[in-house]
């Protein structure tokens, strides 16, 4: 598994611009008989209702940080730095190790190795849900990796980005003449700070002696339920105008009584809710996401996933597929 995810650290694969992972990925997986859609592979094994396993196969850019190579894979002790190998390459070199050695006695397992996660594209795993049930059935349910230390968010949230915009009138600074859009903007700026919602960027003004007439700031809201209820509450409760990127991310939840839930119980492994967006989001059919690393090393300098930890996965995503099988 090291040395595979070695490998995939060195190849970039950045969102949208998989395509040589992938060509990586099919040639190195055709012993599982890989099928592909634009930068997605998926591979099948078994009979019976689908159980869906998924992890992504695109990175974030490197930030500024970096003190090593994020291209160039490096093993320091326990620990193996590089783009990558904490979100997501630990998880899925842990799904493809658990795929060849599951052996399902009731299910079909496929193996979904997806692009375009991290922007939330439209040709990522959204664009073989429909060529997956065509050739595998209609999907029961999915296990999503990504790092979570192995414990089981069995909630997330959702994702609205909102493009806002105060308005006031141009004056001269020198007379305090017009009304200043930033000043317009702060009674809104403080509603979303205290209602937990984040605003990201902020832009006014052409010069220093020019009362600005226009404020724009965009806000970033993790959401509960449905987007479009949450952005019907924010246009009640803000005057300036206000623009929604999109409202199709929505949070997901899993029911307590899920047959995956109640394995990871036996189990004895941990359910949190998540913070963070994941392909859960596109998912029509129950899901929960579990993987190895941790959440807190993603989009980081220096990232870095620890060996032992792709080997436990392993284990726990067979004694997490068997007991759910079970308990179907």
């Amino acid at each position: 598994m090291t040395e595979l995810l070695s490998q995939m650290i060195a190849i970039p694969s950045v969102s949208r611009e998989e395509k040589a992972v992938a060509d990586f990925l099919e040639d190195r997986l055709q012993d599982l008989c890989p099928k592909r859609h634009g930068n997605n592979l998926w591979m099948v094994k078994g009979n019976g209702p689908v159980l869906l396993l998924d992890a992504h196969i695109d990175t974030v850019k490197p930030v500024a940080g970096w003190q090593r190579d994020p291209f160039t894979p490096t093993r320091e002790d326990d620990r193996l730095y590089g783009l990558g190998a904490n979100d997501d390459g630990g998880s899925v070199v842990s799904l493809i190790e658990a795929f060849r050695q599951a052996k399902p006695q009731k299910h079909t397992l496929v193996l979904s190795l997806s692009a375009e996660e991290e922007v939330c594209g439209a040709n990522g795993i959204e664009s073989i849900l429909p060529l997956i049930v065509a050739d595998a059935g209609p999907i029961r349910c999915g296990i999503m990796g990504e790092p979570t230390g192995m414990q089981m968010a069995v909630s997330e949230r959702g994702l609205m980005v909102l493009d806002c915009t105060a308005r006031g009138v141009s004056g001269h600074a020198a007379r305090n003449e017009g009304v200043n859009a930033i000043y317009e903007a702060l009674p809104d700026i403080d509603w979303f700070r205290s209602h937990g919602m984040t605003v990201t960027q902020i832009q006014a003004g052409t010069q220093h002696n020019v009362i600005p007439d226009r404020c724009s700031f965009v806000v970033d809201v993790r959401t509960v339920g449905d987007n479009k209820a949450v952005l019907d509450a924010v246009l009640q409760a803000v005057n300036c105008e206000v623009q929604a990127r999109s409202t199709r991310l929505n949070g997901s939840s899993i029911g307590m009584d899920h047959p995956l839930v109640k394995a990871a119980m036996e189990l004895g492994i941990k359910r949190f809710s998540s913070p963070t967006l994941s392909n859960q989001t596109v998912c029509s059919f129950p899901t929960v996401k579990i993987g190895p690393g941790e959440s807190s090393r993603s989009h980081t300098a220096d990232e870095y996933i620890c060996t032992g930890e792709l080997e436990a996965a392993v284990e726990t995503y067979l004694k997490l597929i068997a007991t759910y099988e079970n308990l179907e």
